[in-house]
């Protein structure tokens, strides 16, 4: 269960140039390798701004949840919608799974003691790094499954996104797109629209489980925190994107990736 150290910030004060700064470097890192940069501000949230794990988490989900929507109407823009349509029983199978498993992970994440959820959150920062590696680094062949297996692992992977997802705040672009390609043999760029798709409803599902919780107030407290970050995050994506490509990823992902498991290691350390 909770404590009430997990529920509210350690730090009431920021500087607004120091929180749309810190956004922006996200959305910018996020922005390069095309997703959303949540994974690098949970250990901002938890090592600059001084929030416990429950509060950062649900900080987290809740600007992943803005990026996010602000992110859709642009990725729908660049993928035709007939394309993303062509594939809406991939969205259905991974939602069957991933709108329990937001529900059961946030459930879970509200009711670990404070310690527990910071190396609970280390794990999966790893897990994190190593799926950016293989996405990134390699080439994804699709396992070709038939129907009947496809299906149910479908189902069962969607349910441990969704948890991951819910525990750490994250959109979980970074598990569904490879998902999507290896079980559907969805390209990688209707991948990224399918997983917004995915994620949104997803999102939504733990949101309202951690809104039945008395850690949800450090929402109502930390507003303006929370939107200037976002916003902040949200113009660092845009400029991301634009500098797609100007960097090897054989240079920039295996940094990116020593950054999260730097980041787990603090995360893992911390009382």
């Amino acid at each position: 269960m909770a404590t009430d150290d997990d529920l509210v910030p350690v730090r009431s004060t920021q500087s607004t140039p120091l929180v749309l700064g810190a956004g922006a470097c996200i959305g910018v890192l996020g922005g390069m390798i095309g997703l959303g940069g949540a994974e690098f501000r949970l250990p901002l949230l938890v090592g600059l701004f001084g929030f416990a794990a429950l509060s950062a988490v649900i900080l987290n989900k809740a600007m992943s949840l803005v990026v996010v929507l602000v992110a859709l109407p642009a990725r729908l823009a660049a993928v035709p919608a007939s394309a993303v349509a062509e594939h809406w029983t991939v969205a259905v199978n991974l939602l069957a799974g991933s709108l329990l498993g937001a529900w059961a992970g946030a459930t879970w994440a509200v009711r670990m003691r404070g310690s527990t959820l910071y190396k609970v959150l280390a794990a999966l920062m790893v897990l994190m790094a190593a799926a950016l590696l293989v996405t990134h680094t390699t080439t994804l062949e699709t396992l070709a499954l038939p129907p009947w297996v496809e299906v149910p692992c479908g189902v069962l992977a969607g349910f441990g996104i969704g948890v991951v997802a819910a525990i750490m705040g994250v959109a979980g672009g970074e598990l569904l797109i490879p998902t999507i390609v290896l079980l559907f043999a969805v390209d990688i760029k209707t991948a990224g629209s399918l997983s917004l798709l995915v994620s949104l409803p997803t999102m939504l599902v733990a949101f309202a489980r951690y809104s039945r919780d008395g850690s949800f107030a450090v929402l109502g407290a930390n507003v303006r925190f929370t939107l200037t970050m976002a916003a902040g995050s949200i113009a660092g994506a845009l400029l991301g994107g634009l500098l797609l490509g100007v960097f090897p990823d054989l240079v920039l992902i295996p940094a990116l990736a020593v950054i999260l498991l730097v980041s787990a290691a603090k995360l893992a350390r911390h009382d």
